[in-house]
């Protein structure tokens, strides 16, 4: 029997960085606000043993079981997909925080070009610059509209950067705190690269450099430089992250609470609005039903997608008619690099997630694509993050990978070598989407989400070009040895790649090609409000939670007008 809770103002499905958001924001505002989160509580306190690579960073501690639920994978629409058994592209986040605990903390905003690609690209270089089977489209947004929650973000985070980047859009303040330690390792880089002509600044970083207590009074703390960032929670809460900042935020206010082990698995509705969620309680197997006047899909990009496809909320993308919207615009990155061999020994193994410097001289439209067979392009960077054991084997390419010798070169190069890499834009194409699977289901009998998803030409042309400038910046960083990445071939699902997901629940000014508006809003039901990466019309050469936490902000600013007005906003 399916029990019915007592109604909420606002219910959020998922308890990450977007779900806290939502939360802090609305019960600041007033609004009783409950979170459903299908992972369990957890936070700072549980972080003590945390440094523990082979339960963390290989067996994925704090990551989604894909025993309960995953996805499938094929290449096109010819291929059978498959469920993804074991992590390896890309690391999905359960439990509070979400993947806002086990991120790295790179926070970049994306440039004033992003917003505006179509209108730009068309504008400076023609309408045929890429072939009419890429689905470039501009946010619905601009730059200079989100700043101000870029801003608001960035000082519940407390980033740790400087503003000395000549590419980037206009900030209304300086970083909260200032940039982590300028390491001799990235000394080596920011030579290289100044020597080169490009322009070098530290990574805007939520592994902070000193202590910081945020406008609402969450307190976060200086980074250690332990190295153990990604894959892994913060022992010292120096890493900001949701269960640090805004959700304690939210449960001061007396008017959020959270249920733990809730999978939502339906998103209720009656006419042109929601009326609720329903979950399952994943210890008992139990049904409920949660009332609310605002429901707020607030989990990762592939779960937002799903529930509003078994919910049949939205039009589904037929990529052989181009019609519909829901499920459109998937993007992933590309991520081009060069390893570098030394003979002087270095401290690889000390660092954090987000102590780095990098480029944007490749990135955006900095440069001229007048006769490239490409647009857009990558930060290259290099992060000093740590360099663990288990993981981490850098060996030369005509090393063999197993015996005495790959030993021995392993153990030769564990503190001998480094890696440039390029973060590189993804571009939407017609045959990249999300869809329902037609054969798998998950544990509670709900459909899988189907990704189908390859890299595309404009991709492999990108991906050779920043190949070739990530080897000319490692050269200048004094290796010995050089050797660049080889060709992008097709999209294997296997091996980690980055957990920097897009598209599927798009944003827009037209109801025809977007799923919500830019409040987040959806276009078919009015108090139903869609939040995360999954509503970038293409992703950028940056990660993506800066973006993700400004368009969280405005969702909750566009919350509480719609409670006092009702209907669309605008």
């Amino acid at each position: 029997m399916v029990k019915t809770l007592d109604k909420v103002d606002v219910v959020t499905v998922g308890v990450g960085w977007t779900g806290g958001i939502i939360a802090a924001e609305c019960a600041k505002a007033g609004m009783k606000v409950r979170g459903l989160e299908r992972g369990k509580d957890r936070g700072t306190r549980d972080f003590s043993m945390v440094h523990d690579e082979y339960r963390y960073a290989v067996r994925y501690e704090l990551m989604q079981d894909l025993s309960k639920e995953t996805v499938t994978v094929r290449n096109n629409i010819k291929q059978r997909a498959l469920p993804m058994r074991q992590l390896g592209s890309f690391l999905l986040g359960e439990g509070l925080g979400g993947a806002g605990t086990h991120w790295n903390g790179m926070t970049y905003r994306f440039l004033p070009y992003d917003f505006e690609i179509k209108s730009q690209t068309d504008k400076k270089y023609g309408k045929n610059k890429l072939s009419s089977d890429y689905l470039l489209s501009d946010w619905g947004i601009t730059y200079d509209e989100l700043e101000p929650y870029y801003d608001k973000f960035e000082k519940t985070a407390g980033l740790s950067g400087e503003d000395t980047n000549p590419f980037w859009g206009k900030r209304s303040s300086a970083f909260p705190t200032p940039p982590m330690k300028k390491t001799p390792l990235l000394k080596k880089f920011e030579k290289s690269t100044t020597d080169l002509g490009y322009h070098p600044y530290m990574v805007p970083a939520a592994t902070l450099s000193e202590p910081y207590e945020n406008p609402d009074g969450s307190k976060i703390g200086g980074c250690q430089y332990c190295g153990f960032c990604e894959r892994f929670g913060c022992e010292y809460g120096a890493k900001s992250s949701p269960e640090v900042t805004v959700i304690p935020t939210a449960r001061a206010t007396g008017n959020y609470d959270i249920i733990f082990d809730a999978n939502v698995v339906e998103v209720l509705k009656k006419g042109n609005k929601v009326t609720g969620v329903r979950f399952v309680d994943t210890q008992s197997g139990e049904e409920f039903i949660q009332p609310a006047d605002v429901v707020v899909l607030t989990s990762y990009v592939m779960n937002n997608a799903k529930l509003l496809m078994v919910s049949n909320i939205g039009e589904q993308y037929d990529p052989a008619t181009g019609k519909g919207s829901l499920g459109k615009n998937y993007c992933y990155q590309i991520e081009p690099g060069a390893a570098g061999f030394f003979d002087e020994q270095m401290n690889t193994f000390m660092g954090a997630g987000a102590l780095g410097m990098t480029i944007d001289d490749f990135n955006g439209d900095a440069f001229d694509h007048s006769k490239l067979d490409f647009i857009h392009g990558a930060s290259i960077s290099f992060v000093q993050s740590g360099d663990r054991p288990i993981l981490s084997n850098p060996v030369p390419s005509d090393v063999p990978m197993w015996g005495a010798e790959f030993k021995k070169a392993s153990i030769q190069n564990y503190t001998r070598s480094l890696y440039v890499f390029g973060q590189g834009a993804s571009m939407p194409h017609k045959h990249n989407y999300l869809s329902l699977d037609s054969t798998y289901k998950d544990k509670y009998g709900v459909p899988l989400l189907g990704l189908t998803y390859n890299f595309t030409e404009q991709d492999r042309n990108l991906h050779k070009f920043i190949t070739e400038k990530t080897v000319e910046v490692m050269k200048g960083m004094g290796a010995k040895k050089t050797e660049g990445g080889g060709p992008l071939g097709d999209y294997d699902v296997a091996p980690y790649q980055s957990t920097h997901n897009t598209g599927g629940t798009i944003m827009g000014a037209d109801p025809d090609s977007s799923v919500v508006n830019n409040y987040l809003q959806h276009w078919d039901m009015e108090n139903l409000f869609v939040v995360g990466a999954g509503n970038f019309n293409h992703n950028s050469g940056y990660n993506p939670t800066a973006t993700v936490g400004a368009l969280a902000y405005r969702t909750a600013e566009g919350i509480q007008k719609y409670r006092k007005q009702g209907g669309m906003l605008v």
